[in-house]
C-alpha cells in the first residue's frame, strides 16, 4: 500500500511538473523573441512544483493555508513586476507571464489534490491560449461590434430566455413545446455562427472550397444568390464560372451535412433511416462539384480568387431567431393538421412548401413527427422532397439572377441532383 502511496505521489508531481514544462515551452519562445519579463521553462517548471509541494505540505499538516500562502506570495511576485513595468512604461509589456505563472502554480496544488485529470486540461488549454496569441488578437481585431452583440444576444438567448420557457406543449394539438423549440433555435443558429467565424478568421479570400463550406454553414442560399450576382458581373470572363459553381455546390453538399447533423441530435434513430438516401443526395452533389472543380484548372489563379468574395453577416440576430422559431412552428402545425386530416400525402406538401424557403425547419420537423411515432420512412422523403425543391428553387435564382456558363453548369449540375433525389425516394 505504502509502495502504491509513494506512485500515486510521484505521478501528481510528475504531472505539475509536465504542465510547468508545458506552458514554459510558449514562455522561452516569447523570451527568446525578446518578449519582456517572459520567464522560461526551468521558471514555470518551478513554480508549478512550489504549488504542489505547498499543496502536499497543506495536506500533511492539515493546514490549508499554507497553499494558501504560496499562491499569494508567488502571485504576487510574479505580477508585481508587470505592474510596476506598466506604470512606468505604458504599453511596454502585458500581464499574461504573471498571469500564466499564477495558472500553473494553481494547476500545480490541483496535481497534487488528486484533481491531476482537470489540471492537464486546464494546463492544455492555457498553453493553447499562449501559442495562439496572434491568430486570437487577429481574430478579436476582425470582430466588429455588430459581431459582439451577436454574440451576447446568442448567450442571452441561450442562458436567460432558454431557462424561463416552458417545457411542455401549448398548444391543443400537442405540437408546440416553447422550450424545445428555442433550444432548436440555438442549435441552427450554434451551426451557422460556426460557419461565419470560421469565414472572419479565416477570411473568404482562400478560396472556392473555404467559401462553400463556411458560406453553407451560414446559409447555402446566401452563398448561391451571391455568387450568381458575381457571375453576372464576370460575364465577359467565361473561366470565372467553374470556381463560382463549385462554391455553390460544395454549398449545397453542406446543407445535406446540415440535415443529418440535426436528424443525427434531435433523432439518432431517423438518421440511420436516412442514411442511405442522403447519403445518395449527397454522393450527387458532390459529384458535380468536382466536376465543376475539375473546370477551373482552366481559370487562372485570379479567376478562382474571385469565387472566394462573399459578403456575409453574422448569421445570428434575436429578430431572425425569432421569426426561425415562428416558421418552425407554422411548419410543426402544418404537419401536425397534415397527419391528421390528410393522412396520405398531406406531409410532402408541407415539405415542398417548406422546402422553398429553408430545410433546417422540415428536418426538424420531421425528426419531431418521427419521434412522436410517424412513419420513418415518410419523415425521411418529406425531408428529401424538401432539400431537392429548395434546390430547384436556388437553381432558379441563378438561371434568374446568373447567365452564361454558370447558368448552364448549374442547370446539369442541379438536374443530376434532383435524378439523384429521385432515386433515393425509392431507398427509403
Amino acid at each position: 500500500m505504502n509502495t502504491q502511496l509513494g506512485l500515486e505521489l510521484v505521478r501528481s508531481f510528475g504531472t505539475a511538473l509536465l504542465i510547468g514544462a508545458l506552458v514554459g515551452i510558449d514562455r522561452e519562445k516569447r523570451k527568446e523573441e525578446g518578449e519582456a519579463g517572459a520567464g522560461g521553462i526551468r521558471t514555470f517548471i518551478l513554480i508549478a512544483l512550489a504549488g504542489a509541494a505547498s499543496a502536499f505540505l497543506g495536506r500533511v499538516l492539515d493546514a490549508p493555508w499554507v497553499f494558501v500562502a504560496t499562491v499569494a506570495v508567488g502571485g504576487g511576485a510574479a505580477l508585481w513586476p508587470a505592474v510596476c513595468q506598466a506604470q512606468s512604461h505604458p504599453g511596454a509589456g502585458g500581464l499574461t507571464t504573471g498571469f500564466a505563472a499564477l495558472v500553473v502554480l494553481l494547476l500545480g496544488g490541483l496535481c497534487v489534490l488528486e484533481h491531476a485529470d482537470l489540471a492537464v486540461a486546464l494546463g492544455i488549454a492555457t498553453s493553447t491560449v499562449l501559442a495562439f496569441k496572434q491568430p486570437i488578437h487577429e481574430l478579436v481585431r476582425k470582430v466588429g461590434t455588430e459581431d459582439l452583440y451577436a454574440g451576447l444576444k446568442l448567450l442571452i438567448a441561450t442562458f436567460i430566455i432558454l431557462p424561463l420557457l416552458p417545457q411542455r406543449t401549448i398548444d391543443p394539438w400537442g405540437a408546440l413545446n416553447p422550450y424545445t423549440l428555442w433550444l432548436l433555435v440555438i442549435l441552427i443558429s450554434g451551426l451557422s455562427l460556426v460557419g461565419y467565424v470560421a469565414t472572419r478568421w479565416l477570411g473568404t479570400e482562400r478560396g472556392i472550397v473555404l467559401t462553400g463550406v463556411t458560406g453553407g454553414l451560414v446559409s447555402s442560399t446566401a452563398v448561391t444568390l451571391a455568387l450568381a450576382r458575381q457571375s453576372r458581373d464576370l460575364k465577359a470572363d467565361p473561366t470565372a464560372a467553374g470556381p463560382l459553381s463549385t462554391a455553390v455546390f460544395i454549398a449545397w453538399l453542406i446543407m445535406v451535412g446540415r440535415m443529418v447533423v440535426l436528424l443525427t441530435v434531435t433523432n439518432p434513430d431517423l438518421a440511420r433511416h436516412a442514411a442511405l438516401p442522403l447519403t445518395v443526395f449527397g454522393l450527387a452533389t458532390a459529384g458535380v462539384a468536382v466536376w465543376t472543380f475539375l473546370s477551373t484548372r482552366r481559370a487562372g489563379p485570379a479567376d478562382a480568387q474571385k469565387a472566394g468574395e462573399v459578403p456575409l453577416k453574422n448569421p445570428f440576430r434575436l429578430t431572425s431567431a425569432i421569426k426561425f422559431a415562428a416558421l418552425f412552428a407554422v411548419v410543426l402545425l402544418l404537419v401536425k393538421g397534415a397527419q391528421h386530416y390528410f393522412p396520405g400525402g398531406g406531409i410532402y406538401a408541407v415539405a415542398t412548401l417548406a422546402g422553398t424557403t429553408d430545410v433546417d425547419a422540415i428536418t426538424l420537423s420531421m425528426a419531431d413527427f418521427a419521434r412522436q411515432g410517424g412513419d420513418p420512412t415518410q419523415a425521411v422523403r418529406a425531408a428529401l422532397l424538401a432539400a431537392a425543391t429548395n434546390t430547384a428553387v436556388k437553381a432558379g435564382l441563378v438561371a434568374v439572377v446568373a447567365g452564361g456558363v454558370m447558368w448552364r453548369q448549374i442547370l446539369l449540375g442541379s438536374g443530376a441532383i434532383l435524378a439523384a433525389a429521385a432515386a433515393a425516394w425509392f431507398l427509403c
